[in-house]
Parts: C-alpha cells; structure tokens; sequence
C-alpha cells in the first residue's frame, strides 16, 4: 500500500465570498475554459490549476497510473482565511470539511481526510476540531505555520494542541503567509526560500516553546521536509547551548531532544536530501508526501523513493504507509478495499 500523506484539493465551486460576508479578500475559481480554472484573489490572479484539483475521478486514474493507493486530503492553504472574520472562517471551514468528509464517504478507501479550522478564534477552533473528529470522521485537521503572526507556541493556540491530543487525531502543519514575502516578490523567492523558513519556524516554536513537551502524545506532521529545520539543526542546538538566556526560556531541553518525536513528509526533490532527512528525522518519522496537484510538488508521486536504491523492502514500506498510519492513527485494514 501507497498513502501520499500531502495533497490537497477543493470544491469545483462554492457561493461568492464578498457577497456573501461583505467584504473582499476571498479566493474564488473563475473556470474560463473546460478542466481549467484561475484561482483569483478578488480581481487579483494567484495561479491556474486544473481539474484534478476538484474532481475526485481524475485524481484517482492519476495516481493509480502512479501505484499511489490513498490520497490524504487537505484544504490549499490560502483558505485558511485566518485573516477574516472568526465566524465567517468558521462558516468557510464547514463548508470545506464538509466536502472533503463527502468525497471520503463517495469513495471509502481511496481518501482520507484532514479539516482546516478558525485558528484565530482558538475557542472556535476546537469546537470545529471536535466537529471534523467526532461527526465527519475525519482523520485529523491542518493548519499554518503561523496565525496571522502568532507563532505556534502562543499561549492562545495551547487548547487547540491540547485538544488533538485529547482526541488523539493528527495535526498537518503547512506554510502560509510566509514571512518576507512582501520584500521577496520576485523569483518565486516566497515559495522557494520563505516556505522552508516558515516550517521551521513553525517546528522550533512549538520546541522552545514547550508544546511537544507538554503534549507528548501530540501527533504531528510538517510538510516539505520540515523545511530548513532538518539542514539547520546543528546550528539550532549551538544557538541553544551558547544562548540559553535567549533559547531556554520556556523549555530547558536540547532541540535535537525531539528528532523522533514528529514526521514529516518527504517533499524534498532530491536524493541527498532525502537520505539526510532520514538520517536526522528517523526512517519511522519520514512519510510520502506529494503537494499533488501543483507544480512545486512532487510530480510523479513516489519517483523520490523509488529512486532511493538503498532502502530495503521494510524501509520503502515504512516510508509509502506504515509511517502515515502511524501518524493518522489508523490501521491498515480499514483502507482495504
């Protein structure tokens, strides 16, 4: 079995935004010619996508041509909207977790699912956790690297982590509203040098922060890699010991402490990457993952791994799913189809 653990999808359509709360800012679809459509930010175009990306029937007869089994779903992170109103958000995040549990009951045992949630409005945010957990069967939610600039440590955001862990499901970490993207404007710089900024930042505030400490049976997972983390750890451990005034503050405990103690997906386009990222994350930690359908991903699903001509058959299947089981905390026998 194949489980791409990154992948995300949307509704072909939903009501306007504006006119429904009000107020501008909204990503709508502007389907202009068949299988194709413009992801638009208002009047501002953000990137052309294709119909894989709504339709659950294309997305299957792609990856069964790629061997890939299970596609975990997830929301494309501009709509998060953590920037809008909390019960607008709310309303948005209902609308889309209800669509991702509808694709799952079509065709159980292809999909699996993760819910996006009002992150600012924390309160509102575990009310719909429980919703995604409890009601729609979803396997866990994702969230961004930061909400609205609060890092992920913020005491504001504790009942939310407090709350996955309470309900033993997982949480999918994925950048957005990257750090310096205002001044990187140019070269695709936001997605190429800010998005693996913004993972690790995410990964070293929730470390110093104490949050894996104080929820240690908290399963979660970040994208692309972990980002910049996995390469820069050494530099973070020496930070940590040469400036405890500044790094220990709230967590006294070496970063490196918790390599073993989240995954991360394998998103990172090279062999040497990838072999350094098993290295320091652990093999058990790494799980496929694509960033299927868009371009900055992983273009034929699983071609990483299976260019890696040192792994063993038991390592290859930890790395395709039993990792993401782990993580999702499902067993493999309820995907069986």
């Amino acid at each position: 079995m194949r489980i791409d653990i990154h992948t995300h999808i949307l509704p072909k359509e939903w009501p306007d935004l504006k006119k429904k709360y009000g107020y501008g800012g909204w990503i709508h679809l502007d389907h202009h010619k068949t299988g194709c459509a413009r992801m638009m930010k208002d009047s501002q175009f953000f990137r052309e996508v294709g119909s894989n990306l709504w339709d659950p029937e294309i997305r299957c007869k792609e990856y069964d041509t790629f061997g890939i089994d299970v596609q975990v779903l997830s929301t494309v992170p501009v709509m998060f909207s953590y920037w809008a109103k909390p019960e607008h958000a709310l309303d948005l995040s209902k609308l889309l977790n209800d669509h991702i549990a509808s694709i799952i009951d079509d065709q159980p045992g292809r999909f699996i699912g993760l819910g996006t949630l009002p992150m600012q409005d924390p309160s509102l945010a575990v009310s719909e956790l429980e919703r995604c957990v409890k009601e729609l069967g979803l396997s866990g939610v994702q969230i961004g690297t930061n909400i609205n600039g609060l890092n992920l440590n913020d005491d504001s955001l504790f009942e939310v982590f407090e709350s996955a862990e309470s309900l033993n499901t997982a949480i999918f970490i994925h950048p957005w509203y990257m750090m310096g993207e205002k001044e990187m404007n140019q070269y695709w710089l936001p997605w190429l040098v800010g998005m693996p900024a913004e993972t690790s930042r995410a990964i070293c505030s929730m470390i110093f922060g104490g949050v894996f400490e104080r929820l240690p049976n908290l399963r979660v997972a970040f994208a692309h890699g972990g980002g910049a983390f996995p390469a820069t750890i050494g530099r973070i451990d020496h930070g940590f010991n040469v400036r405890p005034d500044l790094c220990a503050i709230d967590n006294d405990k070496l970063p490196s402490t918790y390599l073993g103690k989240f995954w991360v997906d394998s998103l990172v386009h090279d062999r040497t990457a990838l072999s350094h990222l098993i290295s320091k994350i652990g093999m058990e930690k790494v799980a496929l993952g694509t960033d299927y359908p868009f371009p900055l991903g992983e273009l034929e699903p699983g071609s990483l791994i299976n260019k890696m001509n040192d792994l063993s058959a038991d390592n290859r299947d930890m790395l395709f799913s039993r990792n993401a089981l782990n993580w999702l905390g499902i067993d493999k026998n309820s995907l069986l189809r």
